[in-house]
């Protein structure tokens, strides 16, 4: 179980660390947030914004804010899941994907309180509404933009996009493993440990913008959350 916060930073600093970068973020980014809209305006019609039942903190629900990079119309949601290549993909949206500026706006839901910076990446309820008894603590922590598992996990479309069954593959391979690892970072929530992540974030997408290749155990075991080097090493 995950203990309860207990510094003061995961109590009280951090809120007000995501209120000031939030709202910094923000107001430096607008003249690209801006661009973006016109290129995805111009690119397919539709809304600018993408919105999506997430799973909050305890499970609540909101709706997360991302810059729509997939057509609105003509496309059959066959899937949640976007691997490479995907046919639903509008050309600008292929650029803010890789780049990973699509998840920028999420600065609004950091304001509002429904998301951090750093947090285990919100799923939808539909696969929440899966998780284990064990698996469920990760929904007492505030979702964020990034985290240990969007780290090691950046290439996780071009993953998806090499398997046969991507649902099952997700559920019963990926997402364990994820949650893993958020639940490890969680347990121990810190200044220090966050401004890593961030850093790692930053890092990986400077030298693999659109996500490097991910290596995968050879018999990986389903369901397992062993932190298998090889499975991490992206």
């Amino acid at each position: 179980m995950l203990p309860k916060p207990q510094s003061f930073y995961a109590r009280r600093a951090k809120r007000w660390c995501d209120l000031f970068f939030s709202l910094l973020g923000l107001v430096v980014l607008s003249p690209l947030f801006l661009v973006c809209a016109l290129l995805i305006k111009l690119s397919s019609p539709g809304p600018v914004f993408f919105r999506q039942l997430r799973s909050g903190v305890e499970g609540r629900p909101f709706r997360i804010f991302k810059f729509r990079t997939m057509f609105t119309q003509g496309r059959a949601p066959s899937s949640l899941l976007t691997a490479s290549g995907d046919s639903r993909i509008t050309p600008a949206g292929r650029w803010l994907r890789n780049s990973k500026i699509d998840e920028l706006p999420q600065l609004i839901n950091v304001l509002t309180g429904d998301m951090s910076l750093v947090g285990p990446r919100p799923e939808v309820p539909r696969y929440t509404d899966r998780y284990s008894l064990q698996q469920r603590e990760i929904l007492r922590v505030k979702p964020g933009i990034t985290s240990l598992a969007s780290v090691a996990f950046s290439g996780e479309e071009k993953l998806l996009a090499a398997q046969e069954d991507k649902e099952l593959f997700y559920v019963k391979i990926l997402m364990p493993y994820k949650i893993a690892l958020d639940l490890e970072h969680c347990r121990h929530i810190t200044l220090a440990g966050d401004v890593r992540v961030l850093f790692q974030t930053m890092g990986k997408l400077l030298r693999r913008p659109g996500g490097g290749a991910t290596v995968i155990p050879a018999n990986p075991v389903i369901g397992s959350t062993s932190n298998d080097e090889s499975f991490f090493r992206i």
